[in-house]
């Protein structure tokens, strides 16, 4: 018999493959980073790019995937391509880990540089 958590029983294989593909994506720093700087507000890639410390070439590489796997989506203003959350329940789900990870990290110093470090 199928266990019920929360109201949902046992995971389908294609629910699980997809939650495996989106930590995936999620699991590499510069996509987090960007996440969590597109869940504070719509960013160009330049102003991206600045913000994770990274080059432009990179941020819109990892855009374009994050974008494909229907994370964020992006609006043409003038020349300039404007990003932005397109999935509000990925953003709590950051959001929860890393504050999550502030609080454990209360008493320690280098996790907490870290995160103030990349805008956490």
């Amino acid at each position: 018999m199928a266990q019920v958590v929360d109201g949902f029983g046992d995971l389908s294989a294609e629910v699980l493959a997809e939650a495996t593909t989106t930590f995936g994506l999620l699991a590499s720093a510069s996509r987090l980073h960007i996440m969590w700087a597109l869940s504070q507000g719509e960013s160009d890639v330049s102003r991206l790019a600045d913000r994770v410390g990274e080059a432009l070439p990179a941020v819109s590489q990892h855009l374009s995937k994050l974008k494909l796997a229907g994370l964020v989506r992006s609006r043409r203003e003038g020349r300039r391509q404007i990003y932005h959350v397109d999935d509000p329940d990925v953003v709590l789900v950051v959001q929860l880990m890393v504050g999550q990870l502030v609080r454990r990290g209360g008493e320690s110093p280098a996790l907490m540089g870290k995160l103030h470090r990349t805008g956490a």
